[in-house]
């Protein structure tokens, strides 16, 4: 099998309401991922006289995942927009309650490769940044959720 490079336009992040309260992003990919590193806290003991340590490890966490795209002022999705200004209204009273999951995508050529999916099953959202504004610029205006992560699913080869 080739070692092909990715590039970071590659990955792609969609996300599913954990149950149908909360705001449908159906189709929606978001343009940036960040986020989700997985760590895990050490304590190094120097026991009597001893020039290197005992290392105890504690169990691994997962990373906050902020995911960002360009916001549309749209209130309903149609051919035009994805309808993002209605979706953060509702979303602004549910952050820390509602809970997504978020599946991370690497794509080739448009088309999903098989194996690169990363699952993260109810991750709770725990922040919304809205749009910033700069009358002097042009770019896109961007927003981001954060998201709690509890536990990620790889699959296995």
């Amino acid at each position: 099998m080739p070692n092909t490079k990715v590039s970071q336009r590659q990955v792609l992040a969609g996300i599913v309401p954990v149950n149908n309260v909360h705001p449908k992003w159906t189709g929606f990919k978001f343009a940036q991922v960040s986020g989700g590193e997985i760590t895990a806290s050490v304590e190094k003991i120097y026991e009597g006289g001893k020039l290197r340590p005992t290392v105890l490890c504690a169990p691994s966490e997962i990373g906050d995942i902020s995911l960002t795209s360009h916001y549309d002022s749209d209130r309903v999705a149609s051919d035009l927009g994805t309808g993002i200004a209605d979706k953060l209204a509702k979303l602004r009273p549910l952050v820390g309650r509602a809970e997504y999951n978020i599946t991370i995508q690497v794509f080739d050529c448009d088309l999903a490769v098989p194996g690169t999916d990363r699952v993260y099953y109810k991750a709770l959202l725990v922040g919304i940044t809205e749009p910033d504004g700069d009358s002097s610029s042009g770019a896109p205006a961007t927003f981001a959720l954060t998201f709690a992560i509890q536990d990620v699913e790889s699959p296995t080869n």
